[in-house]
């Protein structure tokens, strides 16, 4: 089952977000391995590709056993444990398309 994991960030927590980037990646790393990532992002204050534009959160969708497995991993991601996230959505998702 495919699952969203909707996070944003406490505000001013930039520097946390980029120090703890690696381990999060490495969080994530396993899913694509699997197959089971279809995609994953930070989510940009502002429509632009710049890199230096901040960021207020991130998205992940990917395959679950479970909302409790989905819960579950959200729950260790590195961003979570370091205490990035003023809020996280977990929420079941259909893709239709393509």
């Amino acid at each position: 089952m495919l699952f969203f994991i909707l996070c944003s960030d406490k505000p001013n927590h930039g520097e946390l977000r980029a120090s703890t980037r690696p381990a999060h990646l490495a969080h994530i790393q396993p899913l694509a391995d699997q197959g089971r990532l279809i995609v994953a992002g930070p989510i940009p204050s502002q429509p632009s590709p710049d890199p230096s534009v901040p960021v207020e959160g991130s998205l992940i969708i990917a395959e679950f056993d479970s909302l409790g497995d989905a819960e579950e991993w959200a729950k260790n991601d590195p961003y979570a444990l370091a205490g990035l996230f003023s809020d996280v959505q977990i929420r079941p998702y259909r893709k239709a398309l393509p």
